[in-house]
């Protein structure tokens, strides 16, 4: 009975890692890949970043999402893609409220939440393989 409900558990704590971290990639590494339209380049500018920023941070934000969603990539590399986006959501967070206010800092604190919930469950489904 222990061994079912333990192999409930690591499914669950698998299930909601992988619906988290698809979630983050596709909401902040997918979208990246436009780094250089009009509409990011008019982003960074509005932001009072420096163009090469815009370039910067969109080639971070794809590799990052690569190490995240790859099964294959070793966990030292996975953690330090979140601490990557971690730094990346904050810094986004507190620039949107200095800048345009408190409502827009909400998106980034968002993403930071579904990042938090992804980073968790990172653990527990490697604690549960080590069992």
């Amino acid at each position: 009975m222990t061994t079912f409900t333990t192999a409930r558990i690591a499914k669950k704590d698998r299930i909601i890692y992988w619906i988290f971290t698809i979630l983050f990639v596709l909401m902040d590494s997918v979208p990246a890949i436009w780094f250089n339209s009009e509409l990011a380049r008019n982003g960074i500018k509005d932001m009072g970043f420096p163009a090469y920023f815009g370039v910067e941070l969109g080639i971070g934000k794809i590799v990052g999402g690569l190490l995240l969603i790859l099964p294959m990539i070793p966990a030292r590399f996975k953690e330090w893609a979140y601490v990557g986006f971690g730094i990346s959501l904050i810094s986004a967070g507190i620039a949107n409220l200095v800048v345009k206010g408190p409502l827009f800092a909400l998106a980034p604190l968002a993403g930071l939440v579904i990042l938090t919930v992804s980073y968790v469950y990172f653990h527990r489904i490697r604690k549960d393989a080590a069992l």
